[in-house]
């Protein structure tokens, strides 16, 4: 039998011990994210705990001041109610406004913390873009981003607020209690860790399964629902939409299981926290009517000290529902944990070189494939670019054109060869400086759901409005948004939807101009276009390409052809031909 490691629990598997620790390392990392704003953490659970704390001595003053009056009454007796009154106020004043003050404490510090997860999680997924994040789902990745951080964002506010407030809270009150009956603090205690940690460890126990299923189940259904809607039309054509709500009401179904035996769970718990509660009223009844029957202590005190013995466990009656959900917390910190954690596709050089003096480019013996197990989508590719050049390649799809433009931009790592630009080696380059050096006009370029202007302020923030007017005046477009409503400050909507094919091409041309990189690449320029709108393109491009060295790829060139001085086959992965555009048209005509 193999022995058991000290401090672990006989009935551990390697399997939990394992969960365990990744549990403990993903709790761990979790709070060092959080620590910059432990200054406003701290400051909620202050005033939560000047709260709570004004809330049970209210609670136990007003059951001594009443049964203290109605004994003076009763005997007769002078009473000085001014000090237990005023007493009474300050700490009603004091609950009031130390809730009111945990709210604006507590928020300020949770929506700190959203902001901070935000945006550490957006600079950890952005360089994985677009090799990694093609793996997921476009309805997974926007679940962990936005939901799976808003279930992080609950554990200040769900998990250790309440936490740290009910373990200070607990001893303050314990000692208070202690001041006039050490044993019913110690009884009291005792009710108090049934309440407070049991409890809550068996709500985590029985509830980390299904709270973690849960999270999963609810990111499951946002991806169904998502593929649902985005294929709806198809769904309808094929007659699929049975299918697809099939697997929305499995998802759905599963997903309310989970949450039925949270919902369980919970009943369970707040009602094991009331009736310990209960029981812990009873129990110091039982203790204390003795002492006063004997005289041993004043009647008022029974009715304080009951009544302190309930307000008590307003401390811990959070816990169990707390401890119940810190598996879903859990569940989504490893999601996000795992996303952020994804190695960038292409890294960056420890120590960057400068910027290349031209833009001449120099490929040599250039390999790259997506994955080790797919074949060489670029195998031995050679290519040369003189600066100023302008140079058109063409192949048919999957010959590796649309992933050269990715291996010289950064987007995408490759495993053999050399590329230099300017002498410099790609590599040495950050992802950055690298593509500062390239302006890129592809056929799907993606406009935002914002005005002309914005889109165009993606390539040059700080453009003054006569650059911005002069590329688009380069690309045809000004006259065009100089007659729109709102002329540059017109909406376009989600993805240009309120442009046409060429506007929309043309735009991307004025914002490939507006960055005035030395370098220009064109991605398919005209790929879908009629003879009227690729007519207009081409006289925005023989502007675009003035000055700059131009790389064209095409799988049919057309009229674009009397733009570049040169064309180059690009089959399986190399080049198969170059030579000038008069030969290359000669060669077309002879093979068609």
């Amino acid at each position: 039998m193999r022995p058991r490691r000290p401090g672990t629990p006989p009935s551990a598997s390697p399997g939990e011990l394992g969960r365990r620790d990744l549990w403990r390392r993903d709790l761990w990392r979790l709070l060092l994210l959080m620590a910059p704003q432990r200054r406003w953490m701290l400051a909620g659970g202050a005033v939560a705990l000047l709260a709570l704390l004004a809330n049970v001595g209210l609670l136990a003053v007003s059951g001594w001041f009443i049964a203290a009056m109605a004994l003076a009454g009763a005997a007769g007796a002078v009473f000085d109610y001014f000090t237990p009154a005023a007493l009474i106020r300050g700490l009603a004043i004091a609950r009031t406004g130390g809730r009111y003050l945990e709210r604006l404490a507590t928020h300020e510090a949770t929506f700190r913390i959203l902001a901070r997860l935000r945006v550490w999680l957006y600079l950890s997924v952005e360089p994985l873009a677009p090799a990694r994040l093609d793996l997921l789902r476009s309805a997974d990745l926007l679940s962990r981003m936005q939901a799976d951080i808003d279930t992080l964002n609950q554990v200040y506010l769900r998990l250790l607020l309440p936490a740290g407030v009910a373990g200070v809270a607990s001893l303050g009150m314990l000692a208070a209690v202690a001041l006039f009956s050490p044993t019913l603090s110690l009884l009291l205690g005792a009710w108090l860790a049934l309440a407070g940690l049991a409890v809550p460890w068996w709500a985590w126990r029985r509830g980390r399964e299904p709270a973690a299923g849960a999270l999963l189940q609810r990111n499951l259904l946002r991806v169904e629902v998502a593929d649902a809607l985005a294929g709806a039309l198809d769904l309808r054509v094929y007659g699929a939409e049975s299918q697809a709500l099939r697997r929305v009401d499995q998802a759905s179904a599963e997903l309310l299981t989970h949450q039925r035996r949270l919902s369980d769970l919970a009943g369970f718990s707040g009602a094991a926290v009331g009736l310990c509660a209960n029981l812990a009223v009873g129990s110091a009844l039982a203790l204390l009517l003795p002492a006063v029957a004997a005289a041993r202590m004043p009647p008022a005190q029974l009715p304080m000290l009951a009544l302190f013995a309930l307000g008590a466990f307003e401390a811990v009656a959070p816990l169990p529902l707390a401890f119940q959900m810190l598996g879903e917390m859990l569940a989504a910190a490893r999601r996000v944990f795992e996303l952020a954690d994804t190695p960038a596709a292409v890294p960056e050089p420890e120590a960057a070189a400068g910027l290349p003096r031209n833009a001449a480019l120099e490929i040599r013996g250039l390999r790259m494939r997506y994955a080790e197990d797919r074949p060489w989508v670029l195998d031995g590719l050679d290519l040369d670019l003189a600066a100023g050049a302008r140079l058109a390649l063409v192949g048919a799809s999957g010959a590796g054109k649309s992933s050269l433009l990715q291996v010289l931009t950064r987007l995408r790592e490759y495993q053999q060869g050399s590329v230099r630009i300017g002498g410099c080696d790609l590599r040495a380059l950050r992802g950055d400086q690298a593509r500062s050096l390239f302006a890129v006009v592809g056929q799907d370029d993606y406009l935002f759901h914002g005005t002309v202007l914005d889109n165009l302020l993606l390539a040059r923030p700080q453009a003054t409005p006569e650059q911005v007017h002069a590329a688009c005046r380069a690309a045809r477009l000004h006259e065009f948004i100089e007659s729109l409503p709102e002329a540059y400050l017109s909406p376009l909507g989600e993805g240009g939807t309120r442009l046409s094919g060429g506007q929309a091409r043309r735009l991307g041309i004025a914002r490939a101009l507006l960055k005035d990189a030395p370098v220009l690449l064109l991605d398919e320029p005209a790929d879908a276009l009629d003879a009227n709108t690729e007519r207009e393109l081409y006289e925005a491009l023989a502007d675009a390409m003035r000055g700059r060295s131009v790389l064209l790829i095409s799988h049919r060139l057309g009229a674009l052809a009397a733009l570049v001085d040169e064309v180059a086959v690009l089959d399986r992965g190399r080049i198969a031909w170059r030579g000038p555009v008069a030969r290359w048209s000669e060669a077309a005509r002879d093979a068609s």
